[in-house]
């Protein structure tokens, strides 16, 4: 059942979903394929709950809705609180349903997510680095990175959340 079929089965005037622009997936499959095998690597060594915040934090930031949609649902699934999902949008009011590890994270991905507003300051990078030892900095990062390239295609080609 399509999100509109549910919609009508349930009698809402809910707007239309939009259309997808392609399936980028089919029409650049080795590309696909290098995105999943990245994927892969870049969930190796990063604590899973932190790795749905950063996903859903850099989704939210880039109107991924399909992206926010899946990675939400995953945390969810995967025990994570409606409300720190909820509050994520809003962390810096909410800190206290964050760790301080979290806190340094979603602070990161915001900054690697905005870099045409701004370079990621060294001041911040040393704040994460007391919360991270290296090696699961780089792993941070490289799943930061990974997000942002889904969020990308995501946002480009239309991918509709739901589905």
């Amino acid at each position: 059942m399509t999100t509109n079929e549910v919609h009508e089965a349930h009698g809402t005037d809910r707007l239309p979903e939009h259309a997808p622009r392609m399936d980028w997936t089919a029409l650049a499959p080795e590309a696909f394929k290098a995105m999943i095998r990245l994927d892969t690597a870049a969930k190796q060594g990063v604590e899973p709950t932190l790795l749905n915040l950063i996903k859903i934090r850099a989704s939210q930031i880039n109107h991924c809705a399909f992206c926010l949609d899946m990675h939400s649902k995953e945390a969810l699934a995967a025990g994570e609180s409606a409300e720190r999902i909820i509050q994520l949008d809003a962390w810096r009011e909410s800190r206290h349903f964050y760790t301080s590890k979290e806190a340094a994270a979603i602070e990161l991905t915001e900054s690697i997510t905005r870099l045409t507003d701004d370079f990621v300051p060294d001041e911040l990078f040393e704040r994460v680095s007391k919360e991270f030892d290296e090696g699961e900095l780089a792993r941070l990062i490289v799943a930061i990175t990974t997000i942002n390239a889904w969020n990308r295609f995501g946002v480009s080609t239309r991918l509709v959340p739901g589905r």
